[in-house]
């Protein structure tokens, strides 16, 4: 006959139990210990100083935006953060801002995840997956071009006049169509490079016919939750994407994570994100020998990539005509992101002297 032991009225087992207890709280209390210990910490929360960064940014904090957040990563950490904040109160990391035109990198990085896949070609036709640019005479435009301002489709409005222009549209099937019936060619594809947000936007909506979602949800499965940007988003006020190619908004922290993933060619934390031959077609100057019809000042001289820009073949960035200046220096191996909230107009000769900040600092 087996007894049932009642295991609460036992002296040995209730002794017994006492010690597993004691050492589940020893073990947890060990963890907490560990878990909190400055080097158990990840990484990323252990940044270093910079005493001259930090004069330059307070120096010039007005016209950077009196709000500014600086981060930069090196070797898998954060070595550098910087929040100044004036006018407003917790002006940080973790605030959204709008992206500006960097919302074309993240477009490109998703364009090259489906490239990854299999599912779409760099040098698809735009025609192929968009059936009304053939019925407009729009036939040989790619994804290629798209992505490197070289559609040869008549530019938007400078200004305030393109803002409102792009307002009008409630999602990118309207406005992507707008361009292929309404816009004239002013150039045969790929024979000139005339920055606008046309291209990106056009590639956006790609995604959009092939996977048969919103962008903003392709760019969530692709780039911003295997990143970790919880805080990016393309949506506009009515839960679509309506201006892919500069309607990102995002937080410093965000950006770091995809400056991150892309300065380790393609890996986020571990895990792939893109394939280092993505991210190394994205860095490669494209159509390098196309006479430059219009750039914007803040980036003449500077080579064409897939929703980036190339500075001296190591530098990859993006525009900063808000402000927002992320960018990866291959050679100092390093990358960083200066966030305002509120820029002055951005002055060329400020953000290169910030950066020969950081260079000097973390470029070691």
């Amino acid at each position: 006959m087996i007894q049932k032991v009642n295991h609460f009225q036992n002296p040995e087992n209730l002794s017994y139990k006492s010690i597993s207890r004691c050492r589940v709280f020893s073990c947890v209390g060990l963890c907490l210990l560990i878990w909190l210990s400055p080097e158990a910490q990840s990484s990323k929360t252990v940044p270093s100083s910079s005493p001259e960064t930090d004069a330059f940014l307070t120096t010039n904090q007005k016209l950077l935006g009196n709000n500014i957040v600086t981060l930069a990563y090196k070797n898998d950490k954060i070595v550098y953060k910087k929040e100044l904040e004036k006018e407003i109160g917790d002006f940080n990391a973790r605030i959204q801002v709008p992206a500006g035109v960097a919302s074309q990198w993240l477009v490109a990085a998703t364009i090259m995840a489906y490239v990854d896949d299999g599912k779409i070609s760099l040098d698809d036709k735009v025609s192929k997956y968009l059936p009304i640019f053939a019925k407009y005479m729009k036939t040989y435009i790619t994804i290629r071009n798209c992505l490197s301002h070289t559609t040869g489709i008549q530019a938007d409005p400078p200004g305030a006049l393109r803002l409102l222009q792009k307002s009008k549209y409630p999602d990118l099937e309207t406005e992507v169509n707008s361009f292929a019936s309404k816009r004239e060619i002013e150039t045969n594809p790929g024979t000139e490079i005339y920055f606008s947000q046309i291209g990106p936007d056009i590639a956006a909506r790609v995604l959009e016919v092939v996977t048969k979602k919103t962008f903003d949800r392709i760019v969530q499965d692709k780039i911003l939750r295997p990143c970790k940007m919880h805080g990016t988003s393309f949506t506009n006020d009515n839960g679509v994407t309506s201006n892919a190619a500069d309607g990102a908004i995002t937080t410093a922290n965000d950006f770091i994570n995809f400056l991150a993933m892309i300065l380790n060619k393609g890996i986020f934390e571990g895990k792939k994100v893109l394939s280092e031959k993505s991210v190394a077609e994205m860095e490669t100057i494209q159509f390098a020998k196309l006479p430059v019809k219009y750039m914007p000042k803040e980036v003449e001289g500077l080579k064409t990539g897939l929703g980036c820009w190339v500075e001296n073949g190591s530098v990859i960035t993006s525009l900063y005509i808000t402000g927002f200046y992320p960018y990866v220096d291959r050679n100092l191996n390093y990358a960083a992101v200066l966030v305002p909230l509120k820029p002055e107009e951005p002055k060329k000769e400020l953000y290169t002297e910030f950066r020969q900040k950081m260079d000097a600092a973390f470029g070691k």
